[in-house]
Parts: structure tokens; sequence; C-alpha cells
């Protein structure tokens, strides 16, 4: 008696089996376009990366096979820097005890 009322409901169960699938399809499509752009996102934050990377060997290879070069003192220069970025840079401005005319 219960196959006798699945059979007829058979199409329509099938139908709904086929629009299930369909969509499943459709979504895993979209997961994998989502994917495969984040992908590519990260690959050229990579290359940028890269790229940065091998200027500044460029620059260090210079200064190294550069004749003439005293890589001591650009060390250290480039030590100056970097207390002049880290402790601010210009004059500090003392406002209390400004100017009159």
């Amino acid at each position: 008696m219960d196959l006798a009322i699945l059979i007829p409901l058979a199409p329509f169960i099938m139908v709904l089996g086929i629009i299930y699938l369909v969509n499943q399809r459709k979504l895993e499509e979209k997961r994998i376009t989502a994917t495969a752009e984040a992908s590519s996102e990260k690959a050229a934050q990579y290359a940028s990366r890269v790229q940065q990377l091998e200027d500044r060997v460029r620059v260090l290879e210079r200064i190294v096979t550069d004749e003439g070069y005293d890589v001591a003192t650009q060390i250290e220069a480039l030590r100056d820097e970097r207390r002049v970025e880290e402790q601010g840079a210009g004059v500090p401005l003392d406002i209390k005890n400004s100017e009159r005319a």
C-alpha cells in the first residue's frame, strides 16, 4: 500500500532531486571561483613582496660590490637614519614659549 502512494510521487521527488543537485553544483562553482580569486590576490601580493625583496637585495649587492665603497660607513649611515626615524625628525615645537613680535 505504501508503494502505491510513492509511485505517483516519484516524478516530483525526481524533479526535487534534480533541482537540489543543480543548485549544489552552482554553489560549488561559486566556491571554486571565490577560492580562485582569493588565490590570485594572494599571488599578486606575494609577487609584489618578492619584487620589493629583490630590489633590496640588488641595492645590497651594489653596496657590497662597488669598489672603493666603505661598507661599514654605509651600515652606520643606515643605522643613523633608523635612529632618526625612531626618535622623530625635525625641530620640536615649543608652543608655550612662542616668539613675540
